[in-house]
């Protein structure tokens, strides 16, 4: 009977009590982890679909946290006068794979767990409430000095100065425009009337001798 599991974005086809390197498991030394089951073969019985795979479970242990082998980076790039080198190993973990069901594995360990929680909580004592502390008798407020009368008050206050009356500002005053006598006399003269120039006397005719 085997089984192909995901993990790590990776698949692995594992066996019970097969030990398998995945990629670094967030779980610690003797933990038990289940994976995600892809396939499922038992003899002539295969597993494929969602459905039946529902129930199938691959149970494992962690044995070790280790890292891969050394892998060397390197970048160059020519006429530049770039090169980086740099090394890297993958943090990995080993698990040894402890059961492959194709029965309702967790149904049962859930059904185991539900008691346990169930006795737990029954077992934890019932705190009793705090009796509540009773309230002490509130004083008798004292009586508060009677308020001064508004009469005193009022006369305390100094009179409010009368209000100065606003001073309006005279407007200020036009300046009086120039007399246009001048312009109404010159307006009044007649204008002078041109003299036609004098016409030229025609040139008298040489009257011819009489020979």
């Amino acid at each position: 009977m085997y089984a192909v599991v995901k993990t790590g974005g990776k698949q692995h086809k594992v066996e019970a009590g097969s030990v398998v390197t995945v990629e670094k498991l967030d779980a610690a030394v003797g933990d038990t982890v289940t994976f995600d089951v892809l396939f499922v073969s038992d003899g002539d019985t295969v597993a494929v679909n969602a459905d039946e795979l529902a129930s199938a479970t691959v149970t494992a242990e962690v044995l070790e946290h280790t890292k891969g082998d050394k892998v060397i980076v390197f970048k160059f790039k020519k006429r530049k006068g770039y090169k980086r080198t740099r090394g890297h190993r993958q943090n990995l973990t080993i698990v040894k794979i402890s059961d492959i069901s194709m029965t309702g594995a967790k149904k049962a360990a859930a059904s185991k767990a539900e008691p346990a929680v169930k006795k737990a909580v029954a077992e934890k004592p019932v705190v009793a409430k705090k009796a509540a502390a009773p309230k002490a008798e509130a004083a008798p407020k004292t009586a508060k000095p009677a308020a001064k009368p508004a009469k005193a008050e009022a006369a305390a206050k100094p009179a409010a100065k009368p209000a100065k009356p606003a001073v309006k500002k005279a407007p200020a005053a036009k300046k009086t425009a120039a007399p246009k006598a001048a312009k109404a006399d010159a307006a009044a003269k007649p204008a002078a009337t041109k003299k036609a120039p004098a016409k030229k006397a025609a040139p008298k005719k040489k009257t011819e001798s009489a020979e």
